[in-house]
C-alpha cells in the first residue's frame, strides 16, 4: 500500500474501502466541520450531536460498500448519511415506543442513502464556493415557505405529519413543498436576480 494519501473525496473513498484507516481519518477532518452544525441543527443536543458523528463514521466505514463509487458523490452521499441519520434520531427521540427496531437492515433501508446518477458530483470546494448563493437562494423563499421546508428537511417530518401539524390539507402541504423547491431552485439559477 502506498503511503501517499490522495487529495480527492473519491480517492479517499477508495482508500477507505480498502480499509485504510488514515484515510477514514482524513475525511473526518474535511467533513466533520460540515456535518457537525448539520446534526446540531436537527438535533439540538450537543452530546447527541457529538455521538452522531462518530456513529456516521463508522457507519462509513463499515458501510463503504454501500456508496455507489459510479456517482463519485462523496460529499452529497456524506451529507445525506449525515441527514438521515441526525432526523432518525430526531424521530426517535419523539416517538421512543414507535420506532423499528435498529438493525443492519433498517440501517441499509432508511439510513445509507441511495444516490441517483443524474446528480452532479460536488466536492467542499465548490460547496464552500456556491454556499453564500444557496443562503440567498432559501432566504428569499417566504417565511412559510421555509418552514415547510425546514419541517421536512431539518426535523424529518413526512408531508402527512406536516399536515397534521399546520392542520392543513395533505395536497396543500405536497403543494407548498413542491413550490418551495421550484422557487429555490429558480433563485439559485438566477441568482440576485
Amino acid at each position: 500500500m502506498s503511503t501517499t494519501i490522495p487529495s480527492s473525496d473519491y480517492e479517499l473513498m477508495q482508500r477507505v474501502a480498502d480499509s485504510d484507516p488514515k484515510a477514514l481519518e482524513i475525511l473526518y477532518n474535511r467533513y466533520s466541520p460540515l456535518l457537525y452544525p448539520l446534526i446540531k441543527k436537527i438535533v439540538d443536543d450537543e452530546l447527541l450531536a457529538q455521538e452522531l458523528l462518530a456513529e456516521i463514521f463508522l457507519i462509513l466505514w463499515r458501510k463503504v460498500n454501500h456508496f455507489d463509487f459510479q456517482t463519485r458523490n462523496v460529499y452529497a452521499w456524506l451529507v445525506n448519511l449525515t441527514r438521515n441519520k441526525a432526523v432518525d434520531a430526531l424521530r426517535r427521540r419523539r416517538d421512543p415506543d414507535g420506532n423499528e427496531l435498529y438493525s443492519d437492515d433498517y440501517e441499509n433501508r432508511a439510513i445509507i442513502p441511495l444516490l441517483s446518477p443524474a446528480i452532479d458530483p460536488l466536492d467542499l470546494v465548490t460547496v464552500t464556493g456556491i454556499k453564500n448563493s444557496v443562503e440567498n437562494a432559501f432566504n428569499r423563499l417566504t417565511e412559510a415557505q421555509q418552514y415547510v421546508l425546514s419541517l421536512s428537511f431539518y426535523e424529518g417530518f413526512s408531508e402527512q405529519e406536516i399536515a397534521k401539524q399546520l392542520k392543513i390539507p395533505l395536497p396543500t402541504v405536497k403543494s407548498k413543498i413542491k413550490q418551495a423547491l421550484s422557487n429555490f431552485r429558480d433563485y439559485l439559477i438566477g441568482g440576485d436576480e
